[in-house]
């Protein structure tokens, strides 16, 4: 594997020099040279050792997985950083916080075969695989049975059938973990069979590989996400504009010119993006990309998350203020999901 030096700039605009792998060998051997060991990380990035042992704990209980080309966008030396902040596992993580859950947003409750959930009407989201493109600290399937979720063409055949049996379905959502991890192959063999189900008329990609490692984006992703009959839609998931990278940029860049409507999704995390000039600049900026701005989540109540919560009351106060700055087809939602509820409450 080739690790090649690039340059990122800093909050100062002084360019900084950072290793990552070659984007000519591929998204795949991104993944393998993540950031797995914490230690490494704050080695990287210049950090103190014992912010690494500080998190040790956490780490065991959900481990990291960073990408080098995310960790290039952060600022070495800075602790505080708002794309580290969202990956850096931390003692907090083990505090118990009342309300805090394993399964916050009734997954468990949602499933109808294994590895198929529906919560709304008219679509059902399958669960293709546990891996990620990142472990942000905050998922709210950081505690899924993923080992119980079945993995590959075949062993996909019952949700599939189910799919097909209920003429009420009209989209599939593709989650997982991150759907994208999936090689293309696979993903087009089940793209077809989707495809196959004729009241299924909209496929939709919820992911963050675009933004974690954008030599994703290739050839043949495009090609078999619009391939077939089916209107796809891609929604990414970027909470700081620092992670709009040029990079990122141009992988967005490739979808929008497939004629692939983007949305954003984001979410209201404390210390990362709870104020109203960084939500306001993500917003100018996913649009300059080709990004509908479309959700802020209110933080789900998973257990090991409560350090990020941000009052409801600042949230609402951040998006009113929001719309005194913006167009308002660039104020996202602000919304949370409640486990059991017909669609998501819409906050502000």
């Amino acid at each position: 594997m080739n690790i090649v030096t690039t340059e990122t700039q800093s909050a100062s605009g002084n360019c900084i020099a950072r290793d990552v792998p070659s984007p000519s060998e591929g998204w795949r051997a991104s993944m393998r040279a993540a950031f797995r060991r914490l230690d490494e990380l704050c080695r990287f990035l210049q950090l103190p050792a014992d912010l690494a042992t500080s998190g040790l704990t956490a780490a065991d209980s959900f481990p990291l997985f960073v990408p080098r080309e995310f960790a290039a966008k952060m600022q070495p030396g800075d602790p505080h950083d708002p794309l580290l902040r969202q990956v850096l596992p931390v003692k907090q993580e083990t505090f118990p916080a009342e309300g805090f859950t394993a399964n916050p947003v009734g997954d468990h409750e949602a499933t109808l075969t294994p590895g198929l959930l529906q919560k709304y009407h008219g679509r059902a989201l399958m669960i293709t695989t546990g891996a990620c493109a990142v472990h942000c600290r905050y998922c709210f399937r950081r505690h899924f049975p993923y080992g119980e979720s079945p993995k590959g063409i075949d062993a996909w055949e019952t949700a599939l059938k189910a799919i097909g049996e209920d003429k009420s379905l009209h989209e599939i959502l593709l989650s997982g973990g991150d759907p994208l991890t999936l090689t293309d192959p696979i993903l087009e063999q089940l793209v077809e069979k989707i495809a196959q189900v004729s009241h299924i008329r909209r496929l939709r990609i919820h992911t963050r590989l675009p933004v974690m490692i954008p030599s994703r984006v290739n050839d043949r992703l495009v090609s078999w996400l619009t391939r077939t009959r089916l209107k796809p839609i891609v929604v990414i998931h970027v909470n700081h504009p620092q992670e709009l990278g040029n990079d990122v940029i141009a992988a967005l860049g490739r979808l929008n010119e497939a004629g692939v409507p983007l949305l954003n999704q984001s979410v209201l995390l404390r210390h990362v993006n709870d104020n109203v000039e960084t939500l306001t600049e993500l917003s100018e900026r996913l649009f300059d990309s080709h990004v509908m701005p479309y959700y802020l989540h209110q933080l789900d109540h998973v257990q090991g998350a409560a350090h990020f919560l941000v009052p409801r009351e600042a949230g609402i106060a951040i998006v009113e203020s929001m719309r005194k700055r913006l167009p308002g087809y660039l104020v996202p939602r602000y919304v949370e999901e409640i486990a059991g509820d017909a669609n998501k409450r819409v906050i502000a």
